[in-house]
């Protein structure tokens, strides 16, 4: 089989950053796959499970109730590899533009206190895997040694 082109992307090399991973046209609208990369590839330890379970809810909460851009989002959700997290929006976007949209969600989750959205049994599957206090803590590392110090190298793929 052909390898898919997500697992052509140099993993050795590859930062932390808000990375283009796709474009794809469905009648005729761009669709824009945004790799939120928040940790090195075998580099750094993964994202815990109950914390990256977190930041997708709050993420998808808020990015579904962003008055600017919840009309373009289409979804969020996590990278099997617990490496980072995936955003799909209507658009031929960059992150460039996207950069201040990841800045406040992720301000918004290192900051937020109280129930964690749809953490019920009958809203989600796995309810119980949930770590706020992590997640709150992975997010503020994340917002504050890459999304508020973005380079060039945090936005495009390693050749």
């Amino acid at each position: 089989m052909e390898k898919i082109p997500s697992f052509t992307i140099d993993h050795i090399r590859l930062l932390r950053g808000i990375y283009v991973s796709r474009k794809d046209e469905v009648n005729g609208a761009t669709i824009t796959t945004f790799d939120i990369r928040m940790k090195e590839p075998n580099r750094e330890p993964a994202l815990g499970q109950g914390a990256l379970h977190t930041i997708e809810h709050l993420a998808a909460t808020y990015l579904r109730n962003n008055p600017q851009w919840k009309e373009q989002i289409i979804y969020w959700g996590p990278m099997g590899c617990l490496t980072g997290n995936y955003l799909l929006m209507k658009g031929d976007l960059t992150p460039q533009e996207i950069l201040p949209l990841m800045q406040d969600t992720f301000r918004f989750i290192a900051q937020y206190e109280g129930e964690v959205p749809g953490a019920a049994p009958k809203d989600c599957g796995n309810y119980l895997l949930q770590d706020l206090p992590m997640a709150r803590w992975e997010a503020a590392k994340y917002l504050n040694e890459v999304l508020l110090k973005m380079t060039p190298e945090n936005m495009e793929y390693p050749r």
